[in-house]
């Protein structure tokens, strides 16, 4: 994850330096640093049968390098708080799930429940 937060960082870092002129638009850039990492995200995503894993992981690499592109254009606040809260959220949605969804380990709705018999 942190290579991608410096890899963006470094693109859009590189996009802004004068020594380009205008041939380089900054703006493009970022903007192809969003593609090429929604495909790394995308790549991380599984189905296998009915289960589907690594959304989180897509979602964190996708975030991670929205902040490496803060970095990059000197938003530094910007970056810190937004680390910050998604450390709190992807820490505290752990025990929210375990509570609230405890059985929806991706069962189908064919299957037969744990207090019937059959």
């Amino acid at each position: 994850m942190a290579l991608i937060a410096v890899g963006s960082c470094l693109f859009t870092a590189l996009g802004l330096e004068p020594i380009f002129g205008s041939k380089v638009d900054p703006t493009r850039i970022a903007a192809q640093v969003v593609t090429g990492v929604g495909f790394l995200g995308a790549g991380s995503i599984l189905r296998q049968g009915e289960y589907v894993r690594g959304l989180t992981t897509a979602a964190s690499i996708w975030v991670v390098a929205s902040l490496g592109m803060a970095v990059g254009f000197g938003y530094y606040g910007i970056a810190i708080f937004t680390a910050i809260l998604v450390v709190v959220t992807l820490v505290a949605i752990r025990p929210l799930e375990e509570r609230f969804f405890r059985n929806r380990r991706n069962r189908r709705h064919d299957d037969p429940h744990v207090d019937e018999k059959g």
